[in-house]
């Protein structure tokens, strides 16, 4: 089998897209930013369009399906969620092309072959339409993503605690968005168990269930506003090592650029 590949092309607010996959193609993990991007970006990995079989959606908030009506309908790229996420992203106003033929019926828990994926939708905590995340399996490896989720409970914790491979949201420092500009409605929105994952929260999570089976940890979907990739690092850092866990030894944790693509990561 050839080895399995990972690229973030954008992962914020502002948009979000993963490619996942090999040399010769693979899957995408949401499309927040335009499809235009999203083809520049596979062009610098050797890839296009037709090298794509599928894009699997985790919920229906604008900064994750803006590119999914043009995907689908003009690049015939099936789009894969749940029945609840695809009536949300029909009635979502970024979404300017109604998707038709390209729809595609997921249920959370039923794995589905895709290329040479075993592709598993789990619930996570979170309050779009509905949402998930995604446990994907090529050959001995696993691979979990969960971004956009307010805290970790028992139908994401099984998935998460089983990956090799997981990107995991660590948007806000807390200290940042108590003290920061935001209305206190969206401050305790994204504080909320529905809302975001804080950086504390996901170091904390990890140094607490950490095995020695996990080799990278991305973090995810960092705020403008309440965070710093080096705070983000820092934190999830400190919480590992007070744990005896050492970054670049046992485990690598990288932070995922916001709006630029991310290093091209192959795993062996």
């Amino acid at each position: 089998m050839d080895r399995l590949r990972f690229i973030s092309f954008a992962s914020g607010s502002s948009g979000n897209c993963y490619f996942l996959g090999t040399q010769l193609g693979g899957i995408l993990i949401d499309a927040g930013i335009s499809p235009r991007r999203i083809r520049r970006h596979l062009k610098t990995i050797g890839l296009d369009f037709e090298n794509i079989y599928g894009v699997f959606i985790t919920h229906d908030h604008a900064d994750h399906i803006k590119g999914v009506g043009a995907l689908g309908e003009r690049y015939n790229i099936p789009i894969y969620s749940t029945q609840l996420i695809h009536k949300g992203i029909g009635k979502n106003y970024s979404v300017t092309q109604t998707l038709d033929s390209s729809k595609r019926y997921i249920n959370k828990g039923e794995p589905l072959n895709v290329f040479e994926f075993k592709i598993t939708a789990f619930q996570v905590a979170h309050d779009g339409t509905d949402n998930v995340g995604y446990f994907v399996e090529y050959g001995d490896k696993r691979f979990t993503i969960v971004t956009d989720i307010g805290c970790i409970d028992e139908f994401s914790e099984p998935y998460i605690l089983r990956a090799n491979y997981l990107v995991i949201e660590a948007n806000h420092d807390v200290q940042m968005l108590k003290t920061g500009t935001y209305p206190n409605r969206l401050k305790k929105r994204i504080s909320s168990n529905r809302g975001h994952l804080s950086n504390v929260a996901a170091g904390e999570f990890l140094a607490n269930n950490f095995h020695s089976e996990l080799k990278y940890i991305f973090l995810c979907h960092l705020s403008k506003d309440n965070n710093t990739p080096k705070i983000a690092y820092d934190t999830v850092h400190d919480c590992l090592h007070e744990n005896g866990i050492q970054t670049g030894r046992d485990v690598e944790l990288v932070v995922l650029t916001r709006t630029t693509p991310s290093d091209l990561y192959i795993f062996d």
